[in-house]
């Protein structure tokens, strides 16, 4: 459930739509179509979600949570620690080289997003003490986030031209070794997350100069994650992990900004959004020491936001549903510490078509990758290259959702990833 609630500022009246002076009467329906956005980015499986947090589980499609054999297991899967001696530090960072999002409109017009290359850094610590059955980890990474900017002539531009959501989780864990085969790792999520959201205030053709409806907020939320690691027996592995869902109650300003003659309106506003719960299992086999086979199942708990409530207005129904991920890997160990590794993963569309947004391309992706590295006795490092792309996807919506969204949507982004580590 997502709230918006408009509280008086400035000592102006606040405003309602069953009630607002002639003055602020254009304001009204703005302010409801900005809330609508405010959690737009949400409404998709992967497009939101950054599940690409290490080069060397990228290469093999994310299937890592039963080998979790790297500092990264921190985010894939905590119990995972337990497998690495002394002390571990790594860093690297993955680069969205452009989001590239085309449209169609049912007039035959074609629009296109502005990709950015966009970062997303990852940084971990572990260590082992000797001869002692628990490790400990510090992991500071971004499981969530995402941007677009659509044209300021697009026909939406009503519904949204750009949406920026940025989300840093600091994770402390700890994994007990309970058995030379067990491992159990759990820790707390210190979550904070920024959002901003824009659109355009009055429709194409007719645009005012400097026209636009945003949002900015923040806040900090909290939640925890843990995992289980167990090898029942010398080439089989099995792993699970579980990402609590965590609530982040934005607080921050909407503002209306169009040109004169019309006024100037700003709000402090605030806004809760509900970040899923996910929960991933795999198995992981090693027929012989040159090949590791890995196929995982992530589920994520989108189905836990409904609807968007708006205070004095109405329900907005959304009904996301809950995904499925398989992801499937595989890694050929070269000798001398060298590797290489390819993946799949398949992401459905978690939005039906007639609550969709623009703000999202949402639609069934398919997202392969390749990568290598090497693990030396001291130095680690990898390189992973991961396509991500969909098929056309016709939309046509229902009130109250615009009909300018109506139309054909296509998705591509290439990444490329890298990860370098050091143990001491």
């Amino acid at each position: 459930m997502v709230k918006i609630t408009k509280p008086v500022s400035g000592g102006t009246p606040p405003l309602a739509l069953t009630a607002v002076s002639e003055r602020c009467t254009w304001a009204v329906p703005v302010m409801a179509l900005c809330a609508w956005i405010i959690c737009a980015p949400q409404a998709n499986g992967l497009g939101f979600r950054i599940p690409n947090q290490d080069a060397a589980a990228i290469g093999r499609g994310n299937a890592f949570v039963a080998t979790a054999d790297d500092p990264s297991a921190i985010y894939y899967n905590p119990a995972g620690i337990s497998q690495l001696e002394g002390q571990n530090f790594q860093l690297g960072s993955l680069f969205y080289l452009g989001i590239y999002g085309d449209y169609e409109s049912p007039t035959g017009a074609s629009f296109h997003n502005q990709p950015e290359v966009l970062p997303v850094p990852t940084l971990q610590y572990v260590i082992t003490p000797k001869d002692f059955p628990l490790s400990f980890g510090l992991g500071i990474y971004e499981p969530f986030g995402f941007n677009v900017n659509w044209p300021n002539d697009v026909p939406f531009r009503q519904e949204g031209i750009r949406a920026n959501v940025t989300y840093l989780t600091i994770n402390p864990v700890v994994s007990w070794k309970a058995l030379p085969t067990l491992s159990i790792g759990i820790g707390p999520t210190f979550n904070y997350s920024q959002l901003d959201t824009l659109q355009g205030v009055f429709p194409v053709p007719y645009i005012v100069p400097g026209d636009q409806a945003e949002f900015r907020g923040r806040n900090w939320s909290y939640g925890f994650n843990l995992g289980v690691l167990w090898q029942p027996a010398p080439k089989w592995s099995l792993g699970v992990s579980y990402r609590s869902s965590s609530k982040m109650n934005y607080e921050g300003d909407f503002s209306v900004t169009p040109s004169p003659p019309l006024p100037n309106l700003g709000l402090h506003t605030d806004a809760a959004i509900d970040y899923p719960q996910i929960a991933i299992a795999g198995v992981s086999f090693r027929p012989n020491t040159n090949w590791n086979f890995e196929f995982d199942l992530d589920w994520a708990d989108w189905n836990s936001v409904q609807y968007l409530t708006i205070q004095g207005v109405n329900n907005r129904p959304l009904e996301w549903r809950s995904t499925f991920m398989p992801e499937l890997g595989v890694t050929r160990y070269l000798g001398k510490g060298y590797f290489l590794s390819a993946g799949y993963f398949y992401s459905p569309c978690s939005t039906p078509e007639e609550h969709y947004t623009p703000l999202l391309t949402d639609a069934d992706l398919h997202i392969g990758s390749v990568g290598g590295g090497y693990k030396g006795q001291n130095w680690t490092w990898a390189l992973a290259f991961q396509f991500i792309v969909s098929s056309w996807q016709n939309v046509t919506v229902e009130p109250p959702v615009s009909s300018t969204v109506n139309g054909r949507y296509r998705l591509m982004t290439p990444t490329l990833s890298f990860t370098v580590g050091y143990r001491f």
